[in-house]
């Protein structure tokens, strides 16, 4: 009995990714980052939440923050408003009535982190070939979509 090959000339031999390869390489990129943000004094989740507010196309509440850090990082909402209070108390954020602004030393921190990054973003994804990037991109959207589908019959 023969079967027939799931493989073709280009893809013979090349690994197949699985969740294990995808939480590696998060962290390993991830522990780049972090290195930098410790030269910082910042953490990954205020990173996440001050780039949401540094990139916002308007003025956030903390709620609109809250949210746009849950939906990445699915951390729990309570840890988000401490996070949320440490850049307040650090004047990374400002309080402005019902809004939560980025102030300048905001913007520049995650300028500094963006400038720093940089070369390490290039060396790790230099050399990548652009139809894998977007094979990859491809992938990581049905898998990004697929688990918050499942994420969301879990949270009932």
């Amino acid at each position: 009995m023969t079967t027939a090959s799931t493989t073709t000339p280009s893809t013979a031999g090349a690994p197949v990714a699985n969740a294990r390869d995808l939480a590696l390489a998060h962290y390993a990129a991830r522990g780049v980052l972090e290195h930098v943000l410790t030269r910082h004094g910042a953490t990954f989740q205020q990173q996440i939440a001050l780039r949401a507010a540094v990139t916002s196309d308007a003025p956030q509440t903390p709620d609109d923050l809250l949210a746009r850090v849950h939906e990445s990082l699915k951390a729990d909402p309570a840890d988000i408003r401490a996070t949320l209070d440490e850049l307040l108390a650090r004047n990374l954020l400002v309080d402005d009535g019902v809004h939560l602004r980025p102030t300048d030393a905001g913007r520049e921190l995650i300028a500094a982190v963006g400038a720093e990054t940089a070369p390490f973003s290039a060396r790790i994804w230099g050399g990548i070939p652009t139809e894998d990037l977007a094979a990859a991109g491809r992938v990581l959207a049905v898998v990004t979509e697929r688990a918050n589908a499942e994420l969301a019959v879990l949270n009932g």
